[in-house]
C-alpha cells in the first residue's frame, strides 16, 4: 500500500537542517535565527538538492504564529494593553503613517506604480511578532516596561493590519455592490468575533478547563490547551474572516485571568518553540539569493530603511511620548524588522494586482536581511546608551525626561548570586540570600511567575537558560555564583555549559537528578553537585552515625567524602571500614577525624617528626592512608605525600588547631596539650 507522507517529509527533513543551521551558528557565534534562516534556503526552490514544499512548511509556520499569539495572550491581558496605551497606541498609528510614507517614497524612486508603493509602505510599516517576541525573551526584556510597550505596540499594529487586510478588497477590489456588501460583513464577523471571545469566551473556556483538570488526566489537559489554541484560530478564521494570529491572541486573552493560565502556557511551550523554528525555515525558503544579487542595490537600500529607518523613527518618539529613553532604545531595537504581516499584505497585494512577483521577492529580501540583522540591534543598546550620556547629555536628559516605572527593578550589577528556577529550593535559597543581604538575580521561564516575582521586589530575567541567551544579561562575569535548581537534568546541563564559556570561574552549584547526571554535570564544570534522593540517604546516614555516637566531625568528613566521590558509597575497602571502626571503638569519647593533605599543605615532603603536628597542635597522628593501603601508627621517618589522609584524634580545638597546620593556615592558638 502507498502512503502519502509529502508532509511528514517536509516536517522532518525542516526540522533536521534547522537543528544542523541553529548549530552551526551557535559555533559561529551567530543567533540560531541566522541558521534557520540559512536553512530554509538552502532546501528552498531556488538552490540545488532538496526542495521542500513551501505550501506544506508555510502551513506548518502558520502553526508556530498560532501558538506565539496564544502564548502572548496568555500573559499579556487587555489591562496590560490599556496601562501602556498612552505610548502604543499613539506611537504605533505615527509610526506606520510614517513608515508607509517612506515606503511609498521608496518606491515612487525605483518608478513602481502609485499603489505598489503604498503596499510597500505598509508592508514595512510592521513588524514580526516572532521576531520581536523571541528577541525580548533572549535579552530577558520581555516583562519590562519596554517589553509590554513594545508588545502593545505590535497588538496595535496587528489590529491596524487585519483592518488594512479587510479594507483592501474594499478600497481596490472590484467595485461592485456585491464586492462592497461582502467586505463589510466581514468586517463585521470580525468584531462580533471580538466581541463573542471576550464576553462569552471568557465565561466558558476558564469552566472548560475546571472541568478538565477535575479529570486529573494531564493528556486531556494538555489536548485541551492545544486544541483550544489551535481550534480557535482556525474557526476565527473559517467562520469570521479573522486572522488566525488574532484568533489565537483572543483566545489567549481570555485564559490569561484564568488559575490555569501558567500550565496551560508550560504545556503549549514546546510546540510554540518547534513550530516557531519552521516558520523561520519557511522565511528562508521563499527568498531566491539569485534575485538578491540581480537586485542587491534595492535589497540593501530597502533593508536599510526597515533596520536603520525604523529604529531611528521609533527612538525619534522617544522625545514625545511618556517613556523612559532605554525603553525607547529597545523598542526600537525589536521593531527594526518585519515578518508574517508583511508577507500576508504582499500576497494581497498579489491577489489584488497592485504588486508583482518580483515586488513582493523585494519585500521578502528586506525581511530575510531585517530578520538576521536583528539581534544585533539589540547588542548595539548599551552602547547607544552609554555614546548619548556622555557626549549629548542634554539630550539624553530631554529623551530619558521619564522615569523607570517601579516594575522595572535595577538588576544587580556584580557580587550577586543567580538563581536559575524558581521552585521550592529556589525559592528558599532566595529567601535565604535576602535576608543575609547578599544581591540575587533569578532567571525564571515562566513569564507570568516571572511578572509576580519582578512585582514583589525580586529582580527576575524572564526566559529560557538553556535555550536563550538570556544568561549573557545575568552578569555572570561578575556574580558570587550560579545555583541551577531546575528538575530536567538535559537543561541543567546546556546551562551549566554556557555558564562555563561565560564565566570559567564562577562557583555552580546544581542540582541532578541521576547518579550519571552527576558525573556529566561535574566535567561540565559544576563545583557542587547535589542529587535530591541520594542526598537524603546520605542525611539518614549522618544522623544515624551521630545517634550512634560517633563524633560530628568525623561524620561530617565522611559524608562530605562521599559528596566529592560523587555519591560513591563503595569507594573505601573493607579492611580500611575495618580498621576505621576498630580506632573508633578503641578512642570512644575521644574526637577522631581524616585530613587530607593537598598539594598546596607546608608539610608535603616533610616527615611526621619534622611536621611535629603533636608538639604544635596537641593533636596525635595515629594512622595514614594512602592509595587506599592503611599505615596504622606511622613511624616518625614516614614522609607526608599530597592526597594523604591523615588519621587525627584529640579534643575538638586540638584537631581545628591541626586542621588549620595541614592545611597551610596560621595556628592562631597555642598547643593546648603541647608534651602530654
Amino acid at each position: 500500500m502507498h502512503h502519502d507522507i509529502s508532509l511528514l517529509a517536509n516536517l522532518a527533513i525542516a526540522l533536521v537542517v534547522a537543528f544542523a543551521g541553529g548549530l552551526l551558528a551557535r559555533r559561529l557565534g551567530l543567533p540560531t535565527i541566522v541558521g534557520y534562516l540559512v536553512a530554509g534556503m538552502a532546501i528552498g526552490p531556488f538552490t540545488p538538492g532538496f526542495v521542500g514544499d513551501v505550501e506544506d512548511i508555510s502551513q506548518l509556520a502558520e502553526i508556530g504564529v498560532i501558538f506565539l499569539m496564544f502564548g502572548v495572550g496568555l500573559h499579556f491581558s487587555l489591562k496590560d494593553l490599556w496601562a501602556v496605551r498612552q505610548v502604543a497606541l499613539p506611537g504605533a498609528i505615527a509610526q506606520m503613517i510614517l513608515l508607509t510614507g517612506l515606503g511609498f517614497a521608496f518606491s515612487q524612486w525605483w518608478g513602481w506604480s502609485p499603489l505598489a508603493g503604498l503596499i510597500l509602505g505598509m508592508a514595512i510599516s510592521i513588524s514580526s511578532t516572532v521576531v520581536l517576541l523571541r528577541g525580548l525573551m533572549d535579552n530577558g526584556v520581555l516583562h519590562t516596561s519596554a517589553g509590554r510597550i513594545a508588545v502593545g505596540w505590535l497588538v496595535v499594529e496587528d489590529i491596524a493590519t487585519v483592518i488594512m487586510l479587510v479594507l483592501l478588497p474594499i478600497i481596490f477590489g472590484e467595485q461592485n455592490e456585491h464586492s462592497l456588501i461582502t467586505s463589510v460583513a466581514s468586517l463585521l464577523k470580525a468584531a462580533l468575533f471580538v466581541a463573542v471571545m471576550l464576553f462569552a469566551g471568557r465565561k466558558l473556556l476558564p469552566k472548560l478547563f475546571d472541568i478538565i483538570a477535575g479529570t486529573r488526566s494531564r493528556e486531556l489537559f494538555i489536548l485541551a490547551a492545544v486544541a483550544i489554541a489551535l481550534g480557535t484560530a482556525f474557526g476565527a478564521a473559517a467562520f469570521f474572516d479573522v486572522s488566525l494570529a488574532l484568533g489565537a491572541f483572543l483566545a489567549g486573552v481570555v485564559l490569561s485571568e484564568s488559575q490555569f493560565s501558567h500550565q496551560v502556557g508550560d504545556d503549549v511551550l514546546p510546540f510554540r518553540e518547534t513550530f516557531a523554528v519552521i516558520f523561520f525555515v519557511s522565511v528562508g525558503m521563499i527568498v531566491n539569493p539569485v534575485y538578491l544579487w540581480a537586485h542587491l542595490g534595492q535589497v540593501l537600500a530597502l533593508t536599510a530603511l526597515i533596520v536603520f529607518g525604523k529604529a531611528f523613527l521609533t527612538q525619534l518618539s522617544g522625545f514625545f511620548l511618556p517613556a523612559n529613553g532605554r525603553t525607547f532604545l529597545i523598542v526600537a531595537a525589536g521593531r527594526s524588522q518585519i515578518g508574517e504581516f508583511s508577507f500576508i499584505l504582499g500576497k494581497a497585494g498579489i491577489t489584488l494586482g497592485l504588486l508583482n512577483q518580483e515586488q513582493y521577492s523585494l519585500i521578502l529580501a528586506g525581511s530575510l536581511l531585517s530578520i538576521m540583522f536583528n539581534p544585533f540591534m539589540f547588542r548595539t543598546i548599551k552602547p547607544i546608551e552609554q555614546l548619548m550620556q556622555r557626549y549629548t547629555p542634554k539630550l539624553w536628559q530631554w529623551f530619558d525626561t521619564h522615569p523607570l516605572q517601579p516594575v522595572d527593578l535595577a538588576l544587580p550589577r556584580e557580587g550577586h548570586v543567580v538563581v536559575v528556577g524558581y521552585g521550592r529550593v529556589g525559592q528558599h535559597i532566595v529567601t535565604v540570600l535576602e535576608k543575609l543581604g547578599i544581591p540575587r538575580l533569578v532567571i525564571e521561564i515562566d513569564s507570568g511567575r516571572a511578572a509576580e516575582f519582578n512585582a514583589h521586589g525580586v529582580p527576575t530575567l524572564f526566559g529560557d537558560a538553556a535555550n536563550s541567551d538570556v544568561l549573557m544579561h545575568a552578569g555572570l562575569e561578575r556574580a558570587r555564583a550560579l545555583v541551577v535548581t531546575l528538575p530536567d537534568e538535559t537543561a541543567t546541563e546546556m546551562v551549566v555549559a554556557a555558564a562555563r564559556k561565560i564565566a570559567p570561574n564562577l562557583p555552580v552549584i546544581a542540582r541532578a537528578a541521576t547518579t550519571k547526571g552527576v558525573g556529566r554535570l561535574i566535567s561540565l564544570g559544576a563545583r557542587d553537585v547535589i542529587h535530591p534522593e541520594l542526598e537524603g540517604g546520605l542525611e539518614v546516614m549522618r544522623h544515624t552515625l551521630l545517634c550512634l555516637g560517633y563524633p560530628a566531625t568525623q561524620v561530617q568528613g565522611y559524608t562530605d567524602a562521599v559528596r566529592r566521590d560523587e555519591y560513591d558509597f563503595t569507594v573505601s575497602s573493607p579492611a580500611e571500614h575495618q580498621a576505621l571502626d576498630q580506632m573508633v571503638r578503641a578512642a570512644r569519647g575521644i574526637e577522631i577525624t581524616w585530613r587530607m593533605v593537598s598539594e598546596q599543605s607546608p608539610i608535603v615532603d616533610q616527615t611526621l617528626a619534622e611536621a611535629n603536628i603533636r608538639a604544635r597542635t596537641g593533636a596525635s597522628v595515629i594512622a595514614l592512608i594512602r592509595n587506599q593501603q592503611l599505615i596504622a601508627n606511622p613511624k616518625s621517618s614516614t614522609v607526608f605525600q599530597a592526597g594523604d589522609l591523615i588519621g587525627l584524634i584529640g579534643e575538638s580545638e586540638q584537631i581545628a588547631a591541626a586542621e588549620e597546620l595541614i592545611s597551610g593556615a596560621t595556628v592562631a592558638r597555642a598547643p593546648a596539650l603541647a608534651g602530654r
